[in-house]
């Protein structure tokens, strides 16, 4: 849903379009720490889903706040809207 917050409700359309085409990825945080994003669509190729979950996953983890103490990344898992989850090794992001 479009959401002043997030800029895909304002008055500057053009630069929201650029930022969306340019690779702008928007994730949401629950209260339990889950976070949920899209990293593309089943048209996509595969090295595409790739760099682009590697670079969610890198952004992830630059992410963690100094203060933040023991493993930042416990579990990954990723799925299609209504599929099932796959689990995903975490080893290289701790």
């Amino acid at each position: 849903m479009p959401n002043p917050k997030a800029g895909t409700v304002t008055m500057d359309v053009t630069r929201a379009v650029r930022e969306t085409k340019g690779g702008k990825i928007e994730f949401r945080v629950d209260k339990a720490g889950n976070v949920q994003a899209a990293i593309g669509k089943v048209s996509f190729p595969l090295e595409s889903l790739e760099t682009n979950f590697n670079a969610f996953m890198d952004q992830i983890v630059r992410s963690k706040p100094a203060s933040s103490k023991g493993v930042y990344v416990k579990n990954v898992s990723v799925s299609s809207t209504m599929g099932p989850g796959v689990k995903i090794d975490t080893n290289p992001y701790r």
